[in-house]
């Protein structure tokens, strides 16, 4: 079946609620003088001192479109989408008049008795939502199935499966018979058979496209019983946490889930009957504010797509939406760290309305979760609940100028980006191209080139790590056992995207430092202006210790014939002079001639002085320009590591 593809200023919006007309229409506050946007961008320039506006107060967004530093409400004139309410077509304000979610945990099924008595356990502790993760291929057997669910109600919690392959039909028809025993309408879960994440992961199919895709067709006639039960997985997560763009994950995901919408009304099913069986699974950042923009954008835009497809019920045109913490943004070192990304992430996907959410746990990155660190994981969403009310209100951050203009802008780059892959024959053909494959890639760079230069900040890893913190030697055996799953295909017929964490560079390096045969030290050689001195000794010791390198700082020493004194006594390998430009061009070249060659000297930021410094033999220095990545990697070299 051919979509018909809208221009997005096209898209065919209700008109204008009278109620909500009425109530805008009501002025508050109407003893204070209106100030116009001329006033406030006069004030604002006038600020600026002649400075380049665009530079210093416009955000270029990796996804490609301008933020401006501020928004008002006639920025909101032209967006039709604001005027609809909670679960009203097409759904941008969520798919239902409350904000309750599933709170979900998943569980590895190798041992499936264990999985068994650790769902039981989180159960009786606030979690209504399981996820089995399962080897595709090899599925259950009737017996491992049955002590996986033993003792679970079916109606009390929704039952995820994940892994899904080509054993899916068969797991499907088990839980089926075993729902059964069950009133239906109040049995929810799901099985993310997901053809497509396997060509986008692996570069084919499990079978053939055409075998895969008859599977799927199975699926969800198998489940067509069990009304809240989804077979199709469309998983925009692993775009994310390829280092793909907001808008990309987006696109990529609506393109998958049209996929599945053209190849399955072609195999006669109906288009109401395969939405109402699809579960988009997103993966949620700390870029907090898009992150809530994201999620209302994609419940817009697959409402229209299913009517496209002339999906007439309003519950296939709801997308539903599983969100899950970023894996991306996971570090090793400073794991705590993690906690707070997950919180800020929760709380991004429960003010957009998410149907459930998984907080992983913060060491999943390197460990099997323990006891402890998956009770925190799901206790970050009891809080959100309980004590924050985060379910209370529906959608709170509508009427946001800036949350509403960044649906927009999201919503706009996405539907192009998914009418170019529409262009291009689809998600299939776009991908087996190397369409996708490039504009992940493309991407990833800008973020790793950002990580690098710390236009991006991974706190803990590229800037203000833990100076003291090593690896534990079970940590490193652990590390070096574990690898991801490699993923095989009978017939590879494109280059598969790759997953990785964004802080794997640093933490690579970082490990070199610490498994040479010598640890390092750099010295902070501290003169002149106190503030001066302090300031960049604190920028070069959160430089050096990205690397793993010991640092040794000091207050402040009276001369500089002290400080090299205690520098040649410290036996630092490096040392860095930290003062104020002034002071740089006498004292640089004398503390050279104090340290010898015994050391590498580095001058922390860059004087204006610099050339001339460099004339006389020093040529390290390190500030804000530098490419911190490569740049220490070029230490470890000069240190022999």
């Amino acid at each position: 079946m051919q979509l018909k593809i809208y221009t997005f200023a096209a898209l065919n919006f209700d008109k204008f609620d009278k109620t909500k007309q009425n109530l805008m229409a009501e002025k508050l506050f109407t003893e204070f003088p209106e100030v116009s946007t001329q006033t406030w961008e006069e004030v604002i320039i006038k600020d600026l001192k002649g400075a380049d506006y665009e530079k210093k107060l416009v955000w270029r967004t990796l996804e490609g479109f301008n933020v401006r530093p501020y928004y008002r409400i006639e920025d909101l004139k032209n967006l039709k989408h604001i005027s609809y309410a909670p679960g009203q077509f097409p759904f941008v304000r969520g798919t239902k008049k409350d904000n309750n979610w599933k709170i979900r945990q998943d569980f590895c099924t190798k041992d499936v008795n264990d999985a068994n008595k650790k769902s039981l356990d989180v159960l009786m502790k606030g979690v209504d939502s399981i996820g089995f993760k399962i080897d595709g291929k090899k599925g259950l057997s009737q017996s491992d199935f049955d002590a996986l669910l033993c003792n679970i109600c079916l109606s009390a919690a929704e039952i995820n499966f994940t892994g899904g392959c080509c054993k899916t039909p068969e797991t499907v028809k088990m839980f089926v018979e075993k729902a059964k025993a069950f009133n239906t309408d109040e049995v929810y879960g799901s099985i993310d058979y997901s053809p497509l994440s396997k060509l986008t992961l692996c570069g084919g199919f499990c079978n053939s496209e055409e075998k895969d895709f008859d599977l799927l067709k199975e699926s969800v006639t198998a489940a067509k019983s069990l009304p809240n039960f989804r077979t199709i997985g469309v998983n925009g997560y692993i775009f994310h946490n390829s280092g793909s763009t907001i808008v990309q994950e987006l696109a990529f995901a609506l393109a998958m889930g049209n996929e599945y919408l053209a190849k399955l009304t072609d195999c006669g099913l109906p288009a109401d009957e395969i939405a109402k069986k699809m579960k988009f699974t997103f993966a949620v950042s700390s870029n907090y504010f898009m992150e809530i923009a994201k999620f209302r954008a994609a419940r817009m835009l697959w409402a229209y797509i299913v009517k496209a497809y002339e999906g007439t019920t309003e519950n296939a045109q709801k997308m539903y939406i599983h969100a899950k913490t970023s894996t991306w943004l996971q570090t090793i070192y400073d794991p705590y760290v993690n906690m707070l990304r997950g919180t800020t992430e929760s709380m991004s996907a429960t003010i957009a309305g998410v149907d459930s959410l998984e907080v992983l746990p913060f060491d999943k990155s390197f460990e099997q979760p323990t006891e402890f660190s998956n009770r925190i994981a799901h206790n970050v969403q009891i809080i959100l609940k309980e004590e924050s009310y985060f379910d209370k209100v529906v959608d709170p951050a509508a009427g946001s100028y800036y949350v509403e203009k960044l649906t927009s802008l999201i919503a706009e780059d996405a539907w192009k980006l998914f009418k170019t892959i529409e262009e291009k024959g689809g998600y299939v053909e776009a991908f087996k191209s190397g369409f996708i494959q490039e504009q992940v890639n493309a991407s990833a760079q800008k973020h790793n080139t950002n990580i690098a230069t710390r236009r991006e900040i991974i706190l803990g890893t590229n800037q203000y790590p833990n100076f003291n913190e090593t690896l534990t030697p079970e940590l490193r055996e652990n590390l070096k056992n574990s690898c991801n799953c490699s993923c095989s295909v009978e017939n590879k017929i494109a280059e598969p995207i790759k997953i990785y964490r964004a802080a794997e560079a640093f933490e690579a390096m970082r490990m070199k430092t610490e498994n040479a045969a010598k640890q390092p030290k750099a010295f902070m050689l501290t003169f002149g202006n106190l503030a001066m001195c302090r300031a960049r000794a604190q920028f070069s010791s959160n430089f050096f210790a990205c690397a793993g390198i010991k640092v040794i700082d000091n207050t402040r020493f009276s001369t500089v014939e002290e400080g090299a004194k205690a520098a040649l006594e410290s036996k630092a390998e490096i040392v860095v002079a930290c003062s104020s430009d002034d002071e740089y061009t006498n004292a640089v070249p004398q503390i050279a001639e104090l340290l010898g060659n015994g050391c590498i000297l580095v001058v922390a930021g860059a004087p204006a002085c610099e050339n001339e410094l460099r004339e006389k033999g020093i040529t390290h220095f390190i500030s804000v320009r530098n490419n911190v990545l490569e740049t220490l990697k070029q230490y470890q070299t000069e240190l022999g590591i």
